[in-house]
């Protein structure tokens, strides 16, 4: 088979599991919400999820018009203005559930959750910086200290929310896109141990986040209070089985399981379609990662390269969180699930970021220059993945 005929069959990958994701939201979100709105056809909710989903459909396809050269030019402008979203956020913010994570628009029925912008921002402006710099600059201290003054103020803006589950993600996007780079391990390390003992110390400090450590650790010692989400989310897992009880006869959605339709909606995914359910959403998810990782790998210049990978790591890593959240393998950190959790602000930016990885795909195509040496390191790296 041809280098072109690879390439359409990624795209059609990426294409299909994100529509095939996108579709099982929707009916998801349908399902969970209509069971709090007994006897309307079309629960607000749910229509509002699918008015996010049409418009995040327009953005996918209106930025696979924009040439990647774009997204280096115009990288820093887009990272600034992030940050200026994060600091409005933070002075005017709504604040809900002890957190001033939502910026509502006066006058209009739009809130803007500046964290999903800010991800996307710095992993779009890490990749721009990083593919500037010389082979010999990728194993400098001094590349590190400028990714630094880049990823320090989102974290920063983030944990003051705070939201530590955004800040957690983002410092490990922004490492799989270094990683990608080919920045040696021993450069990566000291970065690396220092997020790792800045988080320790955060958990440490901070009452909300050390209660969701003890509600992970033994939740159901802790089942009416630090692990109660958890605890039914396991009752939900249990009550699927392997083929569901059947769509749209979850009982956990019904004021069981808090935050249903928007962090554990894999939770009535598990109840209502069972283990075959869940397969299916991690299998495409898996088959998205798959694809995007091959676009990255067949690029020919330094920055598609590292934006494909940070765009896959904007959808799969949350994703990856997520799943592992609902399942008890690791503690509750707000994050959505790409294109199925309620909410328009990530639609927008996961649909941004698939918009992205097909253009990176179809200049690759196009491009006839040689291949980047760095991506035979990124190639060896991601051999068969």
């Amino acid at each position: 088979m041809t280098e072109t005929h690879n390439e359409i069959r990624w795209d059609g990958a990426i294409v299909t599991s994100a529509l095939l994701l996108v579709g099982t939201g929707m009916l998801m979100n349908y399902s969970t919400t209509a069971a709090l709105e007994i006897g309307v056809m079309m629960p607000p909710l749910a229509l509002r999820h699918a008015a996010g989903v049409a418009f995040a459909l327009v953005c996918a396809f209106a930025v696979t018009r924009i040439p990647v050269a774009a997204w280096q030019r115009f990288a820093m402008p887009l990272w600034a203005t992030s940050c200026i979203l994060l600091i409005t956020t933070q002075l005017f913010g709504v604040e809900a559930n002890g957190a001033r994570r939502w910026l509502v628009i006066p006058g209009l029925p739009i809130s803007i959750q500046a964290a999903e912008i800010a991800r996307l921002a710095t992993v779009i402006a890490i990749a721009a910086m990083v593919a500037r710099a010389s082979p010999k600059a990728l194993a400098s201290n001094a590349l590190l200290q400028r990714v630094a003054i880049l990823v320090v103020p989102p974290v920063g803006l983030l944990l003051l929310q705070p939201d530590f589950g955004s800040a957690v993600m983002l410092c490990g996007m922004i490492g799989l896109v270094l990683f990608a780079a080919g920045l040696p391990w021993r450069t990566l390390a000291l970065p690396a141990v220092t997020a790792v003992a800045g988080a320790a110390l955060y958990v440490a400090v901070r009452p909300y986040a050390r209660a969701r450590i003890v509600g992970f650790f033994d939740p159901w010692q802790h089942a009416h209070s630090e692990g109660f989400q958890l605890v039914q989310s396991f009752v939900a897992f249990g009550r699927g089985g392997t083929t569901g009880v059947g769509l749209g006869n979850g009982r956990q959605k019904l004021f069981y399981l808090p935050e249903a339709h928007t962090d554990f909606i894999l939770s009535v995914v598990a109840e209502e379609i069972g283990l075959l359910g869940v397969l299916f959403v991690i299998g495409a998810f898996a088959t998205l990662c798959w694809a995007g990782l091959r676009i990255a790998r067949r690029a020919r210049r330094p920055f598609p390269l590292l934006l494909a990978t940070g765009m896959t790591a904007l959808v799969v890593l949350p994703a990856l969180c997520n799943a592992a959240v609902v399942m008890g393998l690791l503690p509750t950190t707000g994050l959505t699930l790409p294109f199925l959790s309620h909410g328009s602000n990530s639609l927008v930016c996961s649909a941004v970021a698939i918009g992205i990885l097909l253009r990176v795909a179809r200049e690759s195509q196009e491009d006839d220059g040689g291949e980047w040496s760095r991506s035979r390191i990124v190639s060896a790296r991601l051999a068969d993945a």
